[in-house]
């Protein structure tokens, strides 16, 4: 494995000199549209078949971290140098099939789902009780998806969207499908829809959906989700988004299924109130921005107080803003973008109140470094990205990040939104709060390439290395621990059929 580490270290300095383009990294587009094999057969036959939709996707990826905590091991931490285990490898199999229909004022679809792991070390789940079985990442067959559409927005604006089903807004920093997972995220909603060529808004009710291996998938009954969201598209130069989200989770949401693949949330009540302003392409000429910010209000229920019951205040607030610059006329047409991001923590935990940034059901890898270290709470971070498609079938992208803590006396947070925990943190033996510590978490740098190979067929790569900062050294100081920067390599083949 150390081999493979070193040659994607090799490959990270070879696509460092070419150039790049475009905002958030995406996967190059088909060199021609795809509707799937069995799709195009008897459509080409028969012009009323295409009411049916029949066909399905793979996806296989095979990951190595090393300096990673592995779930449920000993002892074992994100960056720790010696006396535990932190390399992992393994791989991931995601295999999808839809049957859909589509008729003038209503339409159905289902969608199956597999998901296989092979290696992986991480328990499923360490909480509420500890369970290896194949991974937190593994659900080997479930239904993910199954709705009823009623409406025809061509000639009436209401429509209705009822059943199991992916919910995703804006760029999924706190909604998103999560689809870099191996399972996804999924809910059980019911979505009303009003659609016009000035304004989409939405109106939803949901429970986010519990992924267990060997058992059918069902949805939390005890953590609802609900909220509004509208597009005013017909702005100058400009598409507005402004939502309002509610998490209504009870004390029972954290044990509502005995064997999750990852823990489920303590008791909160969370209110976000948000915006998103983003320029429409080209009409700034070479530059593009956005601007998005969110607070929120509620109560939330710590169990890391020392009164677990209690409901603190909840008040927080996140922001985030990005620039850029495509250079048209250059080969590859290359894009230079800079981002800054803010998720808040809190700065004192015990006046009563919690003030780190809820996180809620966010696609957390898109946006703070695809070594998936971090989430947006109690966070900044400084990003550079450069993006391009040096060829019509590949995209290439180098990002580089800077994080530190907004608040030392809040805690070092996951990708997950859980707290990183550890024994005896204000001895350098792990983590925990750390008042007194530097705030600079550390940097990383990415790099990521897709090649459309054929209509129905992607190939993926990338590399991320994380440089640890003050805090994680301070952190892990003890000599039975130590520090160290961390490695994550990926090649992933997608397949549509």
């Amino acid at each position: 494995m150390n081999r493979t580490a070193a040659l994607a270290k090799g490959g990270l300095f070879a696509l460092v000199a070419l150039p790049f383009a475009q905002a958030q990294y995406a996967p190059p587009p088909p060199p021609a549209p795809f509707a799937g094999f069995w799709n195009e057969a008897v459509r080409r036959d028969d012009p009323a078949m295409s009411r049916w939709d029949l066909g399905g996707s793979f996806r296989s990826r095979y990951e190595y971290r090393d300096g990673y905590g592995i779930a449920g091991t000993p002892g074992s931490l994100d960056f720790r140098a010696h006396g535990a285990d932190v390399e992992n490898d393994y791989l991931l199999n995601r295999l999808r099939f839809r049957a859909g229909y589509t008729d003038a004022w209503w339409g159905a679809m289902v969608e199956g789902r597999s998901s296989f792991v092979f290696d992986d070390a991480r328990f499923a789940s360490t909480a509420p009780v500890p369970r290896q079985g194949s991974g937190p990442e593994s659900d080997t067959i479930d239904l993910h998806q199954a709705f009823v559409t009623v409406g025809n927005p061509k000639v009436f604006p209401l429509s209705a969207k009822v059943g199991r089903q992916e919910l995703s807004y804006g760029e999924e920093r706190l909604v998103g499908a999560f689809g870099w997972n191996n399972i996804g995220r999924v809910f059980d909603a019911a979505k009303l829809r009003w659609q016009t060529e000035a304004v989409v808004f939405e109106v939803f009710g949901s429970r986010v959906v519990i992924p267990e291996d060997d058992r059918f998938n069902v949805s939390n009954d005890y953590d609802w989700f609900s909220g509004v969201h509208a597009a005013f598209t017909k702005l100058p130069k400009h598409t507005l988004e402004t939502y309002f989200f509610s998490r209504n989770a009870s004390p029972e949401a954290a044990s509502a299924e005995p064997s999750p693949q990852f823990p489920q949330p303590s008791a909160r009540d969370i209110y976000t109130l948000g915006a998103r302003l983003k320029s429409k392409p080209g009409t700034l000429g070479p530059w593009d921005y956005q601007f998005e910010a969110a607070g929120q209000l509620g109560n939330y229920r710590d169990p890391r107080a020392g009164a677990p019951d209690a409901r603190l205040d909840h008040e927080a607030y996140m922001v985030v803003a990005q620039a850029g610059y495509t250079f048209r006329e250059a080969w590859a047409a290359p894009r230079l973008g800079v981002e800054y991001a803010f998720g808040s923590g809190d700065r004192a935990p015990q006046d009563g109140r919690h003030q780190t940034f809820e996180n809620l059901f966010p696609t957390n890898h898109k946006f703070y470094g695809y070594g998936d270290f971090l989430s947006l709470q109690n966070l900044h971070n400084a990003r550079l990205i450069l993006q391009g498609r040096p060829h019509p079938r590949v995209s290439v992208a180098v990002e580089g990040h800077l994080f530190w803590l907004a608040e030392t006396a809040d805690s070092f947070y996951n990708v997950g939104g859980v707290a990183r925990g550890g024994t005896g943190s204000t001895s350098g033996n792990g983590y925990g709060v750390n008042p007194g510590f530097d705030p600079f978490v550390g940097s990383e740098l990415d790099v990521v390439a897709g090649w459309a190979v054929t209509r129905f067929a992607q190939l993926e790569a990338g590399y991320a290395h994380f440089f640890h900062g003050d805090y994680i050294a301070q952190s892990l100081a003890a000599p039975s621990h130590g520090a160290r920067d961390a490695d994550f390599v990926y090649f992933q083949l997608n397949l549509s059929y």
